[in-house]
């Protein structure tokens, strides 16, 4: 599988920004993917919202909860992330990724899981988009 980000740019604060992750040799709906961010001088990456594409249930972490939107065009094969009232905080790299089965039934059971995380449970990581909110 294959996962390609575009969409970042430059932006003022409170303003919007729509952010496309391209999905490549994903046959079944059975996948869930993640938005992640690595902010400058972080060495973590940040977990912020999960689309379950079997159920299209969606996940945020409550950095992002209320701001950014997470959903998916099947017929495009990408997963989007609307972000709305950015902040300067919100600059970072933003990835998107895909869980592993281990994670999927995580949700599949309802098990707890918490953002701070999830990043061990995904892989196939795009090379990220730079978001940058200056004014």
């Amino acid at each position: 599988v294959q996962l390609v980000e575009s969409g970042g740019g430059l932006v003022q604060p409170g303003g919007s920004l729509k952010l496309s992750c391209a999905l490549s040799g994903f046959t079944t709906n059975n996948y869930v993917i993640g938005w992640f961010r690595q902010a400058p001088g972080r060495e973590e990456r940040e977990g912020l919202a999960v689309i379950n594409a079997k159920d299209d249930k969606t996940y945020y972490s409550d950095s992002v909860k209320g701001r950014f939107t997470i959903s998916r065009d099947n017929a495009k094969m990408t997963v989007s992330l609307h972000m709305d009232s950015l902040k300067l905080d919100d600059t970072a790299i933003y990835y998107c990724a895909t869980a592993g089965e281990y994670f999927k039934n995580k949700l599949r059971f309802n098990e707890t899981w918490h953002f701070f995380d999830i990043v061990r449970y995904f892989s196939g990581w795009g090379p990220g988009t730079q978001v940058t909110v200056s004014s």
